[in-house]
């Protein structure tokens, strides 16, 4: 397998300019000439290149050909140079490793949380070392700067539609990452963006948003899954019951509250635990589900933005969803904190993120266990 590597420095023209990562999505190309269109004239595109078409090509199409034709003909009209640079590598390192890795312990990935954290405001900001006062993506999100105490305080916010913010993507930035992060379109909703795109002629100002995990492209989940992992014959079992009520092919495919893909009459079932040892993964039907729905797990490996948040209420992301719990946080010992809902949830899975809020503000985010 061929994988490429972010050579040497990614040197801006001019000091103190801005990088954006456009993808060829509408997105990060509003979010692109947004910024043109504000009179930003040190401006340089990058797409980088994670797609694991080498590896993955004999599983189906992968588009990333496609989405760099959009991303050049975006930064043609806008005057704006485009680099690809691979991170491939890199990309394989830090996120694909630790998504095979929880998958095989029976845990529920949060691979573009890493993605973010690791590899887009990671690997690139590393490359790119302080040529580039920020980087610019088309998240919806929003950094709010204010003097504190003689320094520049950060905070993540939320993008102002509720439908597609992704503050719970990028909970586990750096304040320093954070710091050099732009979020053009993070005020606006995304009928605005299709409209302002077409506004301004942009060719994918219609093009459907990408689905799915990032570094896929157009490739199902589950075969990325059965390639590396494989299959093994397991039971799918009733969980108050015991009774067998089918065959799956690897607990890795299930997590906690997944419907889809169990192939069972008379539902719908929802997976509700995994026995790993044993390769059993217990279902229980929508009737019985409340049984197994919870509201008080624990968190461990937490990243905060800021300051470490004091015991009270906040609210809590179990997903990447406009849905949010109001919540109660409490550290307990190791470092670890317990989380109370103020409802019940049926999909708490271990290895998952909760990611905490305080109005708008996104705090950081921690491991469920």
């Amino acid at each position: 397998m061929r994988r490429g590597g972010a050579s040497g420095r990614l040197s801006s023209t001019k000091p103190m300019a801005t990088a954006v990562l456009i993808s060829g999505g509408v997105d990060s190309s509003l979010a692109l000439r947004l910024l043109r269109e504000e009179g930003c004239r040190d401006l340089a595109a990058f797409y980088l290149k994670i797609w694991l078409e080498d590896e993955l090509a004999y599983l189906g199409s992968c588009p990333w050909e496609e989405d760099l034709c959009f991303a050049r003909q975006v930064c043609d009209a806008a005057g704006v140079p485009l680099r690809v640079v691979s991170l491939q590598r890199e990309y394989h390192e830090r996120v694909v490793s630790y998504t095979l890795a929880e998958l095989e312990a029976g845990r529920t990935p949060s691979p573009d949380i890493f993605c973010n954290q690791r590899v887009k405001f990671g690997a690139f900001l590393e490359a790119a070392g302080p040529s580039f006062e920020r980087v610019a993506t088309g998240h919806y999100a929003r950094v709010e700067r204010s003097p504190a105490g003689g320094r520049f305080r950060v905070r993540l916010l939320k993008g102002i539609d509720p439908v597609k913010d992704q503050t719970y993507f990028l909970s586990h930035l750096s304040r320093e990452q954070l710091a050099r992060c732009a979020f053009p379109v993070g005020g606006l909703l995304k009928q605005r963006v299709r409209e302002l795109a077409a506004e301004l002629g942009l060719p994918n100002a219609g093009r459907p948003d990408s689905q799915g995990i990032c570094f896929l492209g157009k490739v199902p989940f589950d075969d990325f899954v059965r390639h590396h992992l494989g299959e093994r014959k397991g039971e799918i079992v009733e969980a108050e019951t015991g009774r067998r009520l089918g065959e799956h092919g690897g607990y890795w495919f299930f997590t906690i509250g997944q419907r889809r893909g169990l192939g069972l009459g008379q539902g719908p079932w929802f997976v509700v635990g995994k026995d790993v040892e044993r390769n059993i993964v217990y279902v229980s039907h929508q009737e019985r589900l409340e049984e197994h729905s919870r509201d008080a797990f624990e968190v461990a490996d937490a990243h905060w933005i800021a300051e470490p948040p004091g015991e009270g209420r906040l609210e809590v992301k179990l997903r990447h969803s406009p849905r949010a719990y109001r919540c109660t946080l409490r550290q307990t010992a190791g470092g670890r904190y317990a989380v109370r809902l103020d409802g019940r949830d049926p999909g708490v899975a271990p290895g998952q993120f909760a990611v905490f809020y305080e109005g708008d503000a996104c705090l950081g985010g921690a491991r469920i266990v």
